[in-house]
């Protein structure tokens, strides 16, 4: 498999799991992991919604580099890591792409404008990270 075929793999498998740990690295290097919701965006970008003030926001702003392990709905099934350089956009430029995550992992919202209100009282954050490497992927 190539490495174009195994990035093309991960992203479909992504838009159809969103359940995921990122992992960042803390100052001291160690890594810090959280339990994310990912979706693929127009641009084939892995994309998690998490807050301005988050630790995993802090360590990205430090070191913008990330890994992601997306994990099937069953959990003990087929799942796929991913790794690359993570841009984070804040609120007001986060608004739409934030629409867009949230219409890519859940679908449509009953108040868009409560969610707008939402996003900018949690100070909600984009990040976008774009896809260096992929693998592995394994069956549990």
């Amino acid at each position: 498999m190539t490495v174009a075929e195994a990035h093309a793999e991960a992203l479909d498998f992504i838009r159809h799991n969103h359940r995921a740990v990122l992992a960042t690295r803390r100052r001291d290097g160690s890594p810090q992991l959280s339990p994310v919701l990912v979706v693929v965006d127009a641009d084939s970008r892995v994309v998690i919604s998490t807050r301005e003030t988050a630790m995993k926001t802090l360590n990205l702003r430090r070191d913008p580099h990330a890994s992601v392990c997306v994990l099937s709905d069953r959990f003990f099934g087929e799942w796929h890591t991913v790794d690359g350089p993570v841009e984070i956009v804040s609120l007001p430029e986060a608004m739409e792409p934030l629409v867009d995550y949230y219409r890519r992992a859940v679908g449509e919202h009953p108040d868009w404008d409560d969610y707008r209100a939402a996003m900018e009282r949690e100070r909600r954050v984009l990040l976008r990270l774009a896809i260096e490497r992929s693998g592995p992927t394994t069956q549990g």
